[in-house]
């Protein structure tokens, strides 16, 4: 228990809201913080241009209520833990070419900002507080300096500066702020040692995934839209964006081996629906699933691959499909990149096209009891428990630093 941080105070501030209707690292460690903390979640305050796009929106509507004094600012969500709606609205400052505007705006908007915690935090009571940012590098730059938080730390889990929004102020703030912030943890390896090029106090602190639904023994029935094609079925789950996935490997896939099935579960952007891969017979398009029902798709796969694009949105992005597809047991072929390096022992990992299929035959004629026990075991450890200790660890390598240990 000597890692453990517990009886502290947590302010949680990010980019998702509490409300966000896709999953959140963020939200789901805040969770775990608050199993042994107290925990205040601030959601990002409204900007001019959020606002003025989206007002129709009923989770902004509900904000500019909160703004107007009509509904609750801060809210019990749990044992220990509350989000908070600041009752502000902010100037929009991304938009500015000149770094000097943009940090004058930007720092007037993390003041307001930072007013707004504080008046949640003497609300709650908390005292001595321990700051985790998830990759808010703009509305939460200077909140070290307002808020003065005993430990602040930055999280970082995308390769945001590669992101065309990001890139005008992002390429310069995000490694300020990471090397002013106490610590940095990441949830990729390739991210950690992008961290430490600004501050040598930078982990790898893992991911967490909830792997609860992706058991194969809770799965009683084969989905009827793929009872009729055959195997061996080569399969994918998850969004079909032409940013993350590379269409090459997908149609060499099913030009080289015609006697398999590649079936492909997910919504499509308009690169994918335009492609020529939608008149290949061996390859089947499902659409878009609910979530609830994804593992049962993966239980019927033979093979699991996860072809990604590699460019600088993707190649430091953790694949948490991966643990999904190995909580199920099934044998994976993945693109190699940095972030994989982690599943090596697990996975098979191609360089190219041609690596897809010569593994994709080796992952169908290797597969067996024992391998798939190794899977689900080691998808198991990728627990958000786990990744919380990580962080604990790091908070607690600075409190060691600073007593000269």
């Amino acid at each position: 228990m000597k890692d453990i941080i517990q009886n502290r105070d947590i302010v949680v501030v990010g980019q998702q809201g509490w409300d966000s209707d896709i999953g959140s690292n963020n939200i789901n460690i805040a969770k775990e913080f608050s199993k042994l903390n107290r925990v205040l979640y601030v959601n990002s305050p409204l900007d001019t241009i959020t606002i003025l796009k989206n007002k129709d929106d009923e989770k902004i509507k509900k904000r500019i209520n909160i703004i107007n004094g009509e509904e609750k600012d801060l809210i019990n969500v749990g044992e220990n833990i509350w989000t908070f709606y600041p009752k502000i609205k902010i100037l929009s400052a991304n938009w500015i070419k000149f770094p000097f505007l943009f940090d004058l705006i930007n720092k007037s908007n993390n003041k307001k900002f930072a007013n707004e915690i504080k008046r949640a935090i003497d609300e709650l009571g908390f005292k001595n507080i321990i700051l985790f940012n998830d990759s808010d590098m703009f509305r939460s730059f200077y909140l070290k300096e307002f808020l003065k938080p005993d430990v602040s730390i930055y999280y970082s889990r995308d390769n945001l500066i590669a992101v065309d929004y990001w890139k005008r102020h992002g390429i310069r703030i995000e490694a300020e702020i990471i090397k002013k912030s106490d610590i940095a943890v990441a949830n990729s390896t390739y991210l950690s040692e992008y961290c430490k090029q600004f501050n040598p106090n930078s982990f790898y602190v893992g991911q967490g995934c909830d792997l609860t639904i992706f058991n194969k023994d809770l799965i009683k029935e084969e989905p009827a839209d793929i009872k009729n094609i055959k195997h061996p079925r080569i399969g994918y789950v998850g969004a079909l964006f032409s940013l993350r996935l590379d269409l090459e490997i997908i149609k060499y896939i099913a030009e080289s081996k015609p006697e398999w099935s590649i079936i492909l579960v997910g919504p499509e952007d308009d690169v994918f629906k335009n492609s020529d891969l939608h008149s290949m017979t061996n390859i089947h398009f499902l659409g878009s699933k609910d979530s609830s029902v994804l593992p049962a798709y993966i239980k019927y796969f033979d093979v699991c691959i996860n072809p990604q694009l590699l460019n600088e949105v993707t190649i430091g992005n953790y694949p948490r499909k991966i643990d999904e597809y190995l909580a199920m047991e099934k044998p994976v072929v993945a693109t190699e990149t940095i972030a994989m390096s982690i599943f090596k022992d697990y996975t098979y990992l191609a360089k190219n096209k041609e690596d897809y299929v010569r593994l994709i035959e080796i992952a169908l004629r290797e597969d067996n009891e024992s391998k798939r026990e190794e899977r689900r075991k080691f998808a198991a450890s990728h627990t958000w428990e786990n990744n919380v200790k990580e962080i604990y660890k790091a908070i607690n390598y600075i409190y060691k630093l600073r007593n000269g240990n």
